[in-house]
Order: structure tokens, then C-alpha cells, then sequence
């Protein structure tokens, strides 16, 4: 689901959309349902002037992903293993908002739906973030995620051995199998054999690790880049 860029007026025009139907304002793709941080972005510009339509917006918009997912988990029965939530909370060098923004603003929502979901369904809750998060994993490990992706290891403060040591007891860490803003796409296959060992030998030990790439494969990278990859995952991710 992509926000397109709009100007103050139209934004706040969503946001107060959003109060008479979320649909209308986002159409969520096959899978996945409107993102919270990514309305975010609109919302918080309500935040100054109109709280009330700010937190209702907020109000309304999990109303929406609770009756979406309320209809599709009875249907998937034991046929779920993992349930995915998708936000973006911050950009490759900070938060896109403060911490306590965050636990005063969407974690009371965060929690709400997630728990919503789990009572609904066994399966593990998913939650996907681009960038410098670190400084909110424990927040949403407490509001109830139990799989994080997809570990941005390049992003600040987001270093692989720190967060399995930090978090590794009670978080699955999905992703940072390689670096593919880098080192994929421009590097040598020797280089990317040395990332996914390195990235390997600091998540696997002691289970938790699911091994995938940081994001999407783009068109840059070599195909002997991508066999560099396989193979080394094929060599050391078996644990």
C-alpha cells in the first residue's frame, strides 16, 4: 500500500476520510491490510489542531484491519503458521517519529489490534519495519509482535549481534540474510558469501533466525551475485 504524496489540504481531507470509511482512504492489497504508521503520516498532521479527529481516525482505522482480519482468519482455519502487519516507524538514520510519540500515539493501537488478532488465531504475530527501529522492539514486543522484519542491519544502531543478544530470547528475526541496498547488487560474490555467513553466524545460534533477504531483489544485482547467496545460505543456515 503506497501513501501518495499530498499536500496539507488533501491530508487532512484523508484523515477525516477516514472517520466515514478507511476503505475509501486506503485500498489494502491481497494479504495485507491498511498500515497504521503509513496513515500515520497523515494523521499526524491532524495531531496540532484536531486531536479528536486525529484519534478518531486512529479509532476508526483499526476498526477496519480488526473486521478484515476478523473475516479472514475463521476461513484459514490451522492452515496459518504466521499473521503479518506491515509499518514503516523509521528511516535508515532515526525514528520517522519519537518514542514517546510512538507509545503515547500508536502503540495503544499496535497492542489493540495485535491482540485482537491472536485471540483469533495460534498463529505468530509478524510485524514488518524498514529501518533504525531498535529503539521500539521492545514496545512492540510488548504489544505483541513475535517476528520481527526485516532487521535493516545497515540502518543506525542496528546491529545483527547486538539485537540477537538483546532481543534473541523471545524475538524471531526475519530478514538480514544480506545487505540488498549494497552490497547485493554492487559487490562481488566474495562479498555477498562474506555478508550471509557474517549475518548467519550473528542470528542463527540458539534458533530464531529466518533467513530472507532485507528487502526486495532489485534489477542491479548479478545473477552470480544471487547463486553467491544460495549457495553460502545452503553452506552455513542449516542449524
Amino acid at each position: 500500500m503506497v501513501l501518495r504524496r499530498l499536500d496539507l489540504d488533501q491530508q487532512t481531507a484523508l484523515c477525516r476520510a477516514l472517520l466515514e470509511d478507511p476503505a475509501e482512504c486506503f485500498a489494502p492489497t491481497a494479504g495485507t491490510t491498511v498500515s497504521l504508521a503509513h496513515a500515520l503520516r497523515a494523521l499526524l498532521l491532524l495531531h496540532a489542531g484536531y486531536p479528536m479527529d486525529w484519534a478518531l481516525s486512529l479509532e476508526r482505522l483499526v476498526e477496519f484491519k480488526q473486521a478484515y482480519w476478523e473475516q479472514v482468519l475463521p476461513s484459514l482455519g490451522d492452515g496459518v503458521d504466521v499473521v503479518c502487519e506491515h509499518d514503516d516507524l523509521a528511516g535508515q538514520r532515526a525514528l520517522l517519529f519519537s518514542p514517546d510519540t510512538y507509545r503515547s500515539v500508536v502503540k495503544p493501537w499496535h497492542k489493540k489490534l495485535f491482540h485482537f488478532i491472536k485471540s483469533h488465531t495460534p498463529a505468530k504475530l509478524f510485524y514488518h519495519t524498514d529501518g533504525a527501529v531498535r529503539p521500539l522492539i521492545g514496545d512492540l514486543m510488548d504489544a505483541g509482535m513475535d517476528i520481527l522484519n526485516p532487521v535493516q542491519f545497515t540502518a543506525a544502531n542496528m546491529n545483527l549481534k547486538e539485537l540477537k543478544q538483546e532481543f534473541g530470547r523471545d524475538l524471531v528475526f526475519w530478514g538480514a540474510g544480506v545487505d540488498t541496498q549494497g552490497v547485493l547488487g554492487s559487490g562481488t560474490p566474495e562479498e555477498v558469501k562474506e555478508d550471509v555467513k557474517r549475518n548467519i553466524e550473528a542470528l542463527a545460534p540458539g534458533g530464531g533466525f529466518i533467513f530472507a533477504t532485507v528487502h526486495d531483489i532489485q534489477a542491479n544485482v548479478p545473477p552470480e551475485n544471487i547463486m553467491a547467496m544460495w549457495e553460502t545460505w545452503k553452506t552455513y543456515g542449516v542449524y
